[in-house]
């Protein structure tokens, strides 16, 4: 078993804690955003939706803008689809079972294998960059291009070894913090993993031009024509040394968002 010493413990909000939503809210926020960022908005977030039910209550807009500056608009609105069946279905709960958490909306492997751990101190395959960090670094240091398939086992049978079940939590929090601290300290490990890719430039890109067009119609509660909306977000593009949007491209990104349920569109004019 490995040993992870008192200096490398990290206290964050969201640890320690059971509550199977507060668990979900902070497993999503940390999806692809860094720990620092998921701090500042985890306990807002749950001050403003603090259960389910609270959560399915709300406006979609209203979870958009709490979710602003997170990055990723997606997981808001399946973390609100989320609460939604649960609200409906489920009494307000989330499932106790790993097989009926991957039936939400967007929840992976992992996030249900955290939520079980976390939550339920039931073990399984969590198998997140840190985790990965670690097994790599410890039992793979001269390796490359290093599977999952390879390290499932190894994870998961650790997570069933006697010393880890006992306090699966805490085990999985000590491998969470090891690997933050071997990111910090050496070459990060997960980068000889087969799955590890670059994140993708923001600026410029689509996902930028679709965060910037999700603010501009939250900002707009009774709604803005989408000329207005293409009017102004060149003028960003062009302030920002970009080359221009274009009304093909425009309407590419209007269409995805819509379809995705971020806003709607009433003849000419999007509306939160």
């Amino acid at each position: 078993m490995l040993a992870v010493s008192a200096p490398l413990y990290r206290d964050l909000p969201w640890r320690g804690i059971d509550d199977p939503y507060a668990v979900l809210v902070s497993e999503i926020m940390l999806q692809q955003t860094q720990v620092v960022r998921v701090e500042r908005f985890w306990r807002r977030f749950l001050e403003d939706f603090p259960t389910i039910d609270a959560l399915a209550a709300a406006a979609v807009p209203d979870v958009l803008e709490r979710w602003q500056g997170l990055g990723y608009n997606r997981r808001a609105l399946a973390l609100k689809r989320t609460a939604d069946q649960c609200a409906a279905e489920n009494a307000g709960c989330l499932p106790a079972t790993y097989e009926g958490l991957l039936a939400l909306p967007g929840i992976g492997p992992a996030t249900a294998a955290g939520v079980m751990a976390f939550a339920y101190q039931q073990p399984g395959l969590y198998l997140e960059t840190n985790v990965r960090a670690v097994f790599l670094h410890e039992l793979f240091p001269d390796e490359e291009q290093v599977s999952d398939r390879v390290l499932e086992p190894l994870v998961r049978a650790a997570a069933f070894h006697p010393v880890a079940a006992a306090d699966l939590r805490r085990w999985y929090y000590g491998l969470l913090d090891y690997g933050a601290h071997l990111k910090a300290t050496v070459p990060n490990p997960s980068r000889r993993s087969a799955s590890h890719s670059r994140q993708s430039t923001f600026e410029g890109s689509r996902r930028q031009k679709r965060a910037w067009v999700v603010r501009r119609v939250l900002a707009a509660p009774e709604g803005v024509k989408a000329t207005q909306v293409l009017v102004d977000l060149e003028h960003t593009e062009r302030e920002a040394g970009r080359p221009e949007v274009g009304e093909e491209l425009f309407a590419s990104i209007v269409d995805d968002l819509v379809s995705e349920g971020f806003f709607r569109r009433v003849g000419q004019v999007l509306v939160p």
